[in-house]
């Protein structure tokens, strides 16, 4: 009898020790599947779905790129009907898989127009009503290439040529005024450049000062305008205060000239002149208009 229940008790443990071992395997292997089962609850961010991201990447400021000052916008049927169209686009797309989003409702439009004031700079209102514009008028080219050519042709010189020209203009003014009237007064060396100015300016002589003054000096000597330009005598100047006061008079008279001012020593008609202690024939063939210093000036009848 004992024996009997040794061997069964011995034979219930043993089958408790395998179910035991059993269990032990078995929660082994399902412990993984327990965990990969949790696992499922992690949410991960989703790729934003075309529609949201074409809705996203749509102009801000429209066709103009240029965005309105705040408060400048007006709120329109047009700005209202863009934003609600544009609000349920992207409320369209669920992005966070909660299930649809609540309609837009006018208290709803109401609330996102209130977070910003028309008056203290929506921005969101400012990029519809700036994409609803139509953009402005192109602005054409103001430098077209006719319009190069044509003013190239008229006598266009760069910067330093034009500096160039200047400074030979001055110089050859200074030169007259010292040759011809270093002796006079101020008022009879700016009477005596003002006849040059006159012939400058007008169409029966050369346009420029230099012009005036070398006008026929390769004709042979004292055959040009003004004879210190064709006497074969050396140009150079020998007293330089003189010299000095020259190109001071030339300096100030050619930026009368250069900008159309009037000189305003002798008549702008007057074109010729000669000294008091000479009388040529042709002074007789012309209008006396003036008489400064040493020098008479007179002009065409």
């Amino acid at each position: 009898m004992t024996a009997r229940w040794g061997h069964r008790i011995a034979r219930a443990a043993s089958k408790v020790a395998v179910l035991g071992t059993v269990a032990l395997i078995a929660s082994v292997i399902v412990a993984p599947l327990v965990v990969r089962a949790n696992e499922t609850n992690i949410v991960l961010p989703l790729d934003i779905p075309a529609d949201i991201a074409i809705a996203r990447s749509r102009p801000a400021f429209g066709a103009t790129s240029v965005p309105l000052a705040p408060g400048q916008q007006k709120l329109s049927e047009a700005l209202l009907a863009n934003y609600v169209k544009r609000q349920q686009e992207l409320r369209a797309v669920d992005v966070t898989e909660a299930g649809p989003q609540p309609p837009l409702s006018t208290e709803m439009l109401m609330g996102y127009i209130a977070r910003g004031s028309l008056g203290g700079g929506n921005t969101a209102l400012s990029a519809i009503d700036s994409f609803m514009k139509p953009a402005g008028p192109i602005q054409q080219p103001t430098v077209t290439p006719d319009l190069l050519a044509a003013y190239v042709a008229s006598g266009y010189q760069p910067t330093a040529k034009r500096a160039e020209v200047a400074n030979a203009e001055r110089d050859c003014l200074a030169q007259a005024i010292y040759h011809e009237a270093r002796g006079e007064s101020a008022a009879g060396q700016l009477a005596v450049a003002n006849v040059i100015v006159n012939r400058a300016r007008s169409s029966k002589y050369p346009s420029s000062l230099c012009g005036v003054i070398y006008q026929g000096a390769k004709n042979g000597r004292y055959r040009c305008q003004f004879t210190f330009a064709c006497d074969g005598r050396d140009d150079a100047p020998g007293e330089r205060q003189a010299w000095a006061r020259s190109m001071a008079l030339a300096k100030d008279v050619y930026a009368e000239y250069a900008t159309g001012e009037e000189i305003g020593a002798v008549p702008d008609n007057a074109l010729f002149y000669h000294t008091t202690n000479v009388r040529p024939s042709w002074a007789y063939t012309y209008s006396r208009v003036a008489e400064v210093g040493s020098h008479i000036f007179y002009a065409p009848n």
